[in-house]
């Protein structure tokens, strides 16, 4: 399976996912922001293949942190996830990079379908 980096400021929500990603069989390191997410993304840009990203997070948000962590390595997919729909249109960049979203409330067996489209 893949190395997902996962940036999400609800705990309980980050908890979730990575969970359910794991259960996959997905290597999932987590994050409380977007900053925390791109410095661990910085810090091995080629180690991750997906990243999950809440858009609308303290420090850095999802779409920002998105567009950086392309830029370190175009070939990272994204699936973006918000609770307004209105915010992922602000992303039209990413997802026109190959980027997928969600709307919150998000079904667990949503998030793991949309990883494993953008893993193809």
């Amino acid at each position: 399976m893949a190395n997902v980096l996962l940036a999400e400021d609800d705990a309980t929500e980050r908890g979730l996912i990575a969970r359910a990603l794991a259960a996959d069989g997905h290597a999932v390191t987590e994050a409380e922001n977007g900053q925390i997410a791109l410095q661990k993304l910085l810090a091995s840009p080629a180690t991750f293949a997906v990243v999950v990203t809440d858009v609308d997070m303290p420090e850095l948000d999802g779409i920002e942190f998105a567009r950086r962590a392309l830029a370190a390595n175009a070939g990272l997919k994204v699936l973006l996830i918000s609770g307004y729909a209105s915010s992922i249109d602000r992303a039209a960049d990413v997802l026109a990079k190959g980027g997928r979203s969600l709307v919150k409330p998000v079904q667990l067996d949503k998030v793991r379908a949309e990883v494993r489209a953008l893993l193809g």
